[in-house]
């Protein structure tokens, strides 16, 4: 069997970092939350722990019984925030420059990194400046796109305004992938760098097919099993998601559709799909489950900076459908490991999606390329960039 080749630039090539530092890391989510910022923050910050560097993670406090963690090289500074308008289960961290440049004036942190760009983080740029610490930023979510979706189109060009100095004040910024360098390089963005986020190949693993699972969904050997795995709404194109579904069932496709997420959209997303299943919000381990048990990941998100549940279904086994763009767009070779439609074309993608699914063995092909074109994206590895990335920083001073 020929595996599917790397692609030639998936991360920036670094030199290794020479010696342990301490980082102060400042992110308005963290699990339990559950998104993909916060799965894959959390991730990152656990390998460069093990790589011996001390950790303080600044975030929010999620509510009134969170007192945070602090152990040998771990250490959290909890401060003020509030629930974030239709993300109520997340929260807004309040200014806090005064709170900031006390800690690090007591404990100084070799490098700041900022994961977000809200109230906390800019008031963590700001006193980082005044102390004269290097600073890193994450570029993790397109806010900017978000616009569109909610009616408030208008805001898109300020918020672009504002990540653009947001950023362009720290050393470096890192993008997941060479489509969004070269997008923000437009919109005047600089010093960035390209990491790709790292996947957990050991839980997302084609061992996890579930035939018990699959039967409690009340599938046969020769349905197809068709998921969704994001927030359950608009911003999430799941409109489209829905139409491919509707147009496979009015063709008599043996299918079966699953949704794994929630959102402002489920209420009628239930109406329109009777017939599929709802798990809900899931657990790490629960979606890996549900990637392996699934025969195709419906994914025509066009808001992603990234899209984890790429690499997570592919390192599960499963092939995905989706538009060329973000990680997507770089991980996917077009009718080897899964498909690619262009951006502009959602007619186009429910087509691919009749055309898939006219024969199982299409779906079977693709399965032997999925994990092989993801197996080198562990998140020590990542870790490793990450961790070079910062030494730069500090040597530029």
């Amino acid at each position: 069997m020929d595996l599917i080749s790397t692609p030639p630039i998936l991360v920036e090539n670094f030199e290794p970092a020479q010696r342990f530092l301490r980082i102060a890391v400042v992110t308005e989510t963290w699990p339990p939350e559950v998104n993909g910022v916060a799965m894959t923050l959390s991730k990152l910050i656990h390998h460069l722990g093990q790589r011996q560097h001390t950790i303080q993670v600044i975030r929010p406090r999620q509510d009134k019984h969170d007192e945070g963690v602090e152990n040998a090289g771990w250490s959290e500074l909890l401060l003020r925030g509030l629930p974030i308008p239709r993300y109520p289960q997340l929260k807004l961290g309040l200014p806090s420059k005064k709170a900031l440049i006390k800690a690090w004036s007591t404990r100084r942190p070799d490098l700041v990194h900022i994961a977000t760009e809200g109230p906390l983080s800019w008031s963590a740029l700001q006193a980082a400046q005044i102390l004269r610490l290097p600073v890193t930023s994450d570029f993790r979510t397109n806010f900017h796109s978000y616009c569109q979706h909610y009616g408030v189109g208008w805001l898109s060009k300020p918020i672009v305004a504002y990540l653009r100095k947001f950023h362009n004040r720290t050393a470096f910024t890192m993008v997941p992938t060479l489509a969004m360098k070269h997008q923000l390089e437009t919109m005047g963005f600089k010093n960035l760098k390209v990491v790709a986020r790292g996947v957990d190949t050991q839980l997302f693993h084609a061992n996890k097919r579930s035939e018990d699972m699959r039967a409690s969904w009340g599938v046969t050997p020769d349905t197809l099993v068709l998921l969704s795995t994001s927030r359950l709404a608009a911003e999430k194109n799941l409109n489209l998601t829905i139409q491919a579904y509707q147009t496979l069932q009015a063709q008599g496709r043996k299918v079966k559709m699953v949704f794994a997420g929630d959102g402002p959209m489920r209420a009628i997303t239930e109406s329109k799909c009777p017939d599929a299943i709802f798990v809900g919000m899931c657990t790490h381990e629960q979606l890996a489950t549900l990637y392996a048990s699934a025969d195709l990941l419906l994914f025509p998100s066009l808001t992603e900076t990234f899209g984890n549940v790429t690499l997570e279904s592919l390192s599960c086994g499963t092939p995905v459908l989706a538009f060329d763009c973000a990680a997507a767009g770089e991980f996917i070779q077009d009718q080897k490991n899964g498909w690619l439609i262009p951006s502009d074309e959602p007619q186009t993608y429910i087509q691919r999606a009749l055309d898939i699914t006219q024969d199982s063995a299409t779906l079977a092909r693709a399965r032997e390329f999925t994990r092989p074109s993801v197996e080198h994206l562990g998140w020590d590895e990542i870790a490793g960039q990450v961790e070079t990335i910062f030494q730069r920083a500090i040597e530029l001073g």
